[in-house]
């Protein structure tokens, strides 16, 4: 990780995990009529933990019928960047057509990744 600025610039951090690379930016600084500070925060990356003792099919697109890309190790934890609508799917956390989309161009259901919530978790797919 690196990180930089002093007196209220702004701090950059970045770093990089099995060939992604995630950022986040810190920056507090003063504003121009010198009375109020302004505050950006920090973009925090969340993974999600994959359902115990599975091993999970991660699929070009939202369904079943798309190609299988790899498949996730078990006790593996996954970044949920957009959920879409896609093939209805029954697993440990229960039934759902919430589709995750955990990299470019690959999707896991949301049947098998615990979010905490049976809705959507995070903003739609475009």
């Amino acid at each position: 990780m690196r990180s930089r600025g002093i007196n209220g610039a702004p701090r950059q951090t970045w770093g990089e995990q099995r060939g992604r690379f995630h950022m986040s930016i810190d920056h507090v600084g003063q504003a121009e009529d010198g009375n109020e500070a302004e505050t950006v925060g920090t973009a925090a990356l969340r993974y999600y933990s994959v359902a115990p003792g599975v091993r999970l099919n991660v699929r070009s697109g939202p369904g079943t019928g798309y190609t299988v890309v790899r498949v996730l190790p078990e006790g593996a934890k996954v970044p949920v960047f957009c959920q879409t609508q896609g093939t209805t799917v029954t697993g440990p956390y229960g039934t759902s057509k919430v589709w995750d989309n955990i990299d470019n161009g690959e999707y896991v259901s949301d049947a098998y990744v615990y979010t905490g919530s049976d809705g959507y978790i995070a903003p739609r797919c475009s």
